[in-house]
């Protein structure tokens, strides 16, 4: 009912990103799958200068099998062809994206070169900050390379410190989490 309710399509990807990362999305297949269509055949130029949509947006839809081209990332370059850097979160976006990409996608090579660079800084500069958290986090390895029952076990944690979390679906995800958990004991 959570997914239905919520209008805005990168709202709608960020909720699907959180189900993801807390190992409950796949609860909902049907409403994420109705998304993803929607949001892979709307026009979403109105994301043109916003990275992180463009950036979760491009990530979400590749990682489900869509095919979406990676010159969606041209629009934030400058004159010289190199990248602009922004704030960090919207770096970050970029980085995990950068991860998905296909051979010959150079684009995605210069991205991942650029934001990997710029986050390690940031994380000298800012440690013990939450955003520092997911940097480092995501530094160690890109978030599909992990193995999604351990994500969730940490990102559980994370999300319970986030402002904006939801009481309901932190509850949601600690008790699939303990019935997985509870299911895998009995099965050994």
């Amino acid at each position: 009912m959570m997914l239905s309710k919520v209008v805005d399509q990168l709202d709608q990807l960020e909720l699907i990103d959180i189900l993801q990362r807390l190992g409950v999305a796949y609860h909902f297949n049907n409403e994420i799958m109705n998304i993803l269509d929607s949001v892979y055949n709307m026009d979403t130029s109105k994301w043109k200068n916003n990275l992180y949509a463009t950036a979760l947006k491009f990530r979400i839809l590749r990682q489900h099998g869509y095919d979406i081209s990676a010159d969606v990332f041209l629009g934030f370059k400058d004159e010289m062809g190199n990248f602009k850097k922004c704030h960090v979160d919207r770096m970050l976006s970029l980085y995990e994206a950068s991860f998905h990409s296909f051979e010959n996608e150079t684009i995605l090579d210069e991205a991942k070169d650029l934001t990997s660079k710029f986050l390690k800084e940031y994380l000298i500069k800012n440690e013990g900050s939450y955003l520092s958290l997911l940097i480092s986090h995501a530094l160690e390895l890109p978030l599909h390379w992990r193995i999604s029952r351990w994500e969730a076990q940490w990102f559980i944690n994370v999300y319970e410190r986030m402002e904006n979390m939801s009481p309901a679906i932190l509850q949601f995800a600690k008790l699939d989490f303990n019935i997985l958990q509870t299911i895998y004991i009995k099965k050994n």
